[in-house]
């Protein structure tokens, strides 16, 4: 099992972190079907102000190409990326069409 963290940051505005949140109480059946059919056990998003932490643990046959492919062939996806694109914006060290940015671990007890 491992485990990544990522970071992806929200556009600054109340009314739009509250639907960005709603969506997330209850995300579409076809989006929880895509995210545990690619390998992915449990995963997590937390915010403060308008920073996103995501937490995944996949199994070690996970990859995160192959999860793109997959991601990029399922129309389905493709309309909740576009969805959520409305309420997302990339961290400003993110590279060019990057959007959750891998975080590098330097610390565990």
């Amino acid at each position: 099992m491992k485990r990544y963290a990522l970071a992806l940051d929200l556009v600054d505005d109340p009314a739009l972190i509250a639907e960005y949140e709603q969506y997330h109480e209850t995300i579409w059946p076809e989006i929880k079907e895509s995210i545990l059919g690619q390998e992915v056990s449990a995963m997590e998003i937390y915010r403060t102000g308008n920073r996103l932490f995501m937490i995944m643990e996949v199994t070690d046959q996970f990859s995160f190409e192959a999860k793109a492919a997959a991601d990029a062939a399922n129309p389905k996806v493709q309309e909740w990326e576009q969805l959520m694109w409305k309420y997302q914006q990339a961290i400003p060290s993110a590279q060019p069409g990057e959007k959750w940015v891998l975080m590098k671990k330097i610390f565990a007890l």
